[in-house]
């Protein structure tokens, strides 16, 4: 009797022109997630090609695709690395293709790659409701961390002096080595230059710039580029905040809230871990309100080894 070739191989790295399967597997995978969660009706967007390109390439060789037997692309993962903190996400395997070994297959390979490049600090993050993923990354080794918490804030007012911005400047390099210096600080080993200076190149997005006493105390770095494809700007996302001092996060959040108002978008969104209980409360004292959880998961024997001082959040989300 005649069989399907189910064979699959990979990984193989991800290019530009893999963005149009990428974004079909992203929604077909992702909805289907969702409606097996209960959320029947809920359909994913795809989406902008601009956001998968700075996914692939600040994933660079960890940007990882398979494809069947007839070259069609059947699932992929994307790996980063930002110096020793690395994680997994999106991922997703072809709903008809779920549950043949590809999805455990995809997982180790990112670790594997992530152990090779450096990594001491493994992970990834999963919807707290879907128990399913829970267990299938648990069965890899990945124990239930805490909470990363998205806290959200309507943009109401009139634009005011935006401050300090990587986009003012003509010459960037000496920011980002000053940016990377106060993160080595505060963390040793975590490096966010890639991400800073690829938001840059493509402009979905900036960097705030926070000093004291002239020296760099703070930064954050935010994306305001629509996540779905043919999507209006409405928020800013924040990706990652460095701040010596409680105080200087303060004015990194104001100072993010009016870049908001100057991009035009309605809302501003923080991604906080419940861990980390001083940033949280200040963005609820400042009217912040929870909108959406993940569950991070963190690799047995690679959890993240903490900041050194000051206050570093890190969104493991594109």
């Amino acid at each position: 009797m005649w069989r399907p070739d189910r064979s699959i191989r990979g990984p193989e790295r991800a290019t530009h022109r893999d963005v149009e399967p990428l974004n079909r597997v992203f929604a077909e995978a992702f909805t289907d997630r969702y409606s097996r969660d209960g959320l029947v009706g809920v359909r994913v967007p795809q989406l902008n090609p601009t956001i998968w390109r700075y996914a692939l390439e600040d994933a660079g060789d960890g940007a990882m695709i398979w494809r069947d037997a007839a070259g069609e692309l059947v699932g992929f993962n994307m790996v980063h690395r930002s110096g020793t903190e690395g994680w997994m996400g999106p991922l997703a395997v072809r709903p008809e293709r779920q549950g043949e070994g590809l999805g455990s297959n995809m997982v180790l390979s990112g670790i594997d790659w992530l152990k090779a490049e450096g990594a001491r600090t493994i992970g990834l993050e999963t919807m707290p409701r879907t128990v399913d993923n829970i267990g299938f990354y648990s069965r890899l080794g990945f124990m239930p961390g805490h909470l990363t918490i998205t806290l959200v804030r309507d943009v109401h007012r009139r634009p005011g002096e935006i401050g300090e911005v990587l986009s003012g400047h003509t010459e960037v390099g000496p920011l980002l080595d000053q940016c990377r210096e106060l993160t080595e600080e505060l963390a040793p080993g975590i490096d966010f230059t890639r991400e800073l200076a690829l938001t840059h190149e493509l402009r979905i997005g900036d960097t705030c710039l926070i000093r004291r006493g002239g020296e760099l105390a703070a930064f954050a770095l935010w994306h305001s580029a629509p996540l779905a494809a043919g999507r209006p700007k409405d928020e800013l996302r924040v990706l990652k905040l460095v701040a010596r001092e409680p105080e200087d996060f303060d004015r990194t959040v104001e100072a993010v809230q009016r870049a908001a108002a100057a991009e035009r978008v309605r809302r501003v969104a923080v991604r906080c871990q419940s861990a980390l209980a001083e940033p949280y409360l200040r963005l609820v004292d400042q009217g912040f309100r929870v909108h959406w959880t993940d569950l991070r998961m963190i690799l047995r024997g690679y959890a993240a080894t903490g900041t050194r001082r000051g206050i570093i959040l890190s969104n493991w989300e594109i």
